[in-house]
């Protein structure tokens, strides 16, 4: 008997660390149970208000900052710029398990992104990615900001954080009022 019994709970400390390996994974939580409280509002203690806004007030000559705060012009984009500026934009659109800061969705921001990804596109390894969502928010069709968030999330290597869906509009109005 002594047998049978070491030999079970063998198995049974094999698959327990096995489950929670597979359990223990951000995005599997984040996608299959959520990290947000029961009205879909999530739990971000760690958020960050709108970026741009303590750039601009910092800054000695606001009028040579780009529409995000930043010094980098639309030929100096990097993937890395791109990503970061779509995904922060994105984080106003989106229900997710952490969201840290965000840009305040604008046409001006959306046009010059689009201007900027196009005068860099020969530089940029996902140019065609960003176009796509850039065109679809240019149109005013933001039905599908959490797979847009996701594909650059995952671009960035995301490991927490996955949206699950996207806000309604007055979840994305308390959203916005909440970080501000």
């Amino acid at each position: 008997m002594k047998p049978l019994y070491k030999w079970l709970i063998g198995i049974g400390i094999v698959l327990g660390i096995g489950v929670g390996i597979f359990l223990g994974t951000d995005r599997f939580i984040d996608q299959y149970f959520g990290g947000g409280d029961s009205e879909g509002q999530v739990n971000n203690e760690k958020q960050v208000g709108e970026l741009s806004e303590e750039k601009f007030e910092n800054s000695e000559n606001p009028s040579e900052l780009n529409p995000f705060g930043d010094e980098i012009d639309q030929a100096q984009l990097t993937d890395h710029d791109v990503q970061v500026y779509i995904h922060k934009m994105s984080h106003q659109k989106v229900e997710a398990s952490e969201k840290w800061g965000f840009y305040l969705i604008t046409d001006e921001r959306i046009e010059w992104l689009q201007s900027g990804v196009e005068v860099s596109s020969e530089n940029l390894d996902h140019a065609d990615t960003y176009q796509s969502i850039l065109n679809a928010w240019a149109e005013g069709d933001f039905s599908q900001a959490d797979d847009h968030h996701n594909t650059v999330w995952e671009l960035q290597d995301g490991t927490v954080g996955y949206a699950r869906d996207v806000l309604t509009p007055e979840e994305e109005e308390a959203y916005i009022d909440q970080a501000q």
